[in-house]
């Protein structure tokens, strides 16, 4: 297979640099090519990636902005490969990557895969603390980190294989961000592609994030998970709602713990304990501190986001660019 790595980019030229000196040094004995897009940029990436040239096959592009989704559908177009493989700015890529990916694929061929994320010894301690927070089992179950079901799996777009004839059956992403990726599995099934999680395709994810951006990030996602339920209602799960669930109860045990009740502000207090010690043997203490701030803000976050979602979707049946326009790009 001819693989082509397609790579939005808005306003973040180092992010790109890094990603590209990674995958410069690929083991991998074939040739591949990378397909720069630049998304509507103020600031360009179009130098840095003429840096690359000759330890490359890249193709830069700029157009007009669109979002990810449409962007990514832009360089699949643009693309000479077979195989692509979608990856976030923010990601650096290990060594051994590609060649894991296409060892899988050799023995195992999928439309469309997916790889977990993984933090870097050199990212900062707020990097690893979310980092934990967005892979953890004991927050996510793992959905992110290589615990969750090798099959039936969603893919995410960070970190995303899909072929030539699976994009061409499904017209690649939509127009909604975030909440693209999941959107377009369901489609794949619903076109009878397969989806799988390779875990050797692991990925480090450098978000460059803050407490607050991180809040608002997480709070997208529960917005849009309500709009997806409706769009492929036979994808609803009672789980969506454990962070709403876990907000609404914290906020009760909170209450009743002034009235002198602390049996279940207690049990919140356990969690956190463990979730503590777990992070703090994974990564140490000062980023285990760190990792149960990250995890409270991630259920309320998700949690009021989804609720707010759900009241206007589904009990105010408002129609879905009119209740959250910014979620989705023209």
């Amino acid at each position: 297979m001819h693989y082509s790595f397609i790579i939005p980019v808005f306003n973040r030229p180092e992010e790109i640099e890094k990603l590209l000196v990674s995958l410069s040094q690929l083991v991998f004995e074939r040739d591949f090519e990378v397909v720069i897009i630049e998304d509507g940029s103020d600031l360009s990436s179009e130098v840095i990636c003429s840096r690359f040239r000759e330890s490359l096959t890249i193709n830069y592009f700029y157009k007009p902005n669109s979002g990810p989704g449409d962007s990514r559908n832009f360089g699949m177009r643009q693309a000479v490969g077979d195989y692509f493989i979608i990856l976030d700015s923010d990601c650096i890529l290990p060594k051994q990557y590609l060649k894991n990916v296409d060892t899988y694929l050799s023995h195992h061929y999928v439309d469309c895969y997916g790889g977990p994320d993984a933090a870097h010894d050199s990212f900062s301690s707020l990097q690893k603390a979310i980092d934990y927070s967005m892979t953890s089992f004991l927050t996510t179950g793992g959905i992110r980190g290589g615990s969750e079901k090798l099959g039936k799996f969603q893919p995410r777009s960070f970190n995303m294989g899909l072929s030539k004839k699976a994009f061409e059956q499904t017209s690649g992403f939509g127009k909604m961000h975030p909440g693209e990726d999941p959107d377009l599995t369901i489609r794949l099934w619903q076109h009878g592609f397969d989806t799988v999680l390779i875990k050797e395709a692991y990925v480090y994810h450098e978000r460059r994030i803050s407490w607050k951006l991180f809040y608002r990030q997480v709070n997208k996602f529960g917005k849009v998970r309500v709009i997806l339920n409706k769009w492929h209602p036979s994808t609803k799960r009672i789980t969506y709602w454990l962070p709403t669930l876990f907000c609404l109860f914290f906020l009760a045990a909170v209450i009743l713990s002034i009235s002198g009740n602390l049996l279940f502000l207690s049990l919140y207090l356990l969690y956190f304990i463990i979730l503590f010690i777990h992070s703090s043997i994974k990564n140490g203490v000062a980023i285990g501190l760190r990792s149960v701030f990250a995890a409270l803000i991630q259920f309320c976050a998700y949690g009021t986001g989804f609720l707010k979602s759900w009241i206007k979707i589904t009990i105010l049946k408002q129609e879905e660019r009119t209740a959250f326009p910014k979620l989705f790009f023209k």
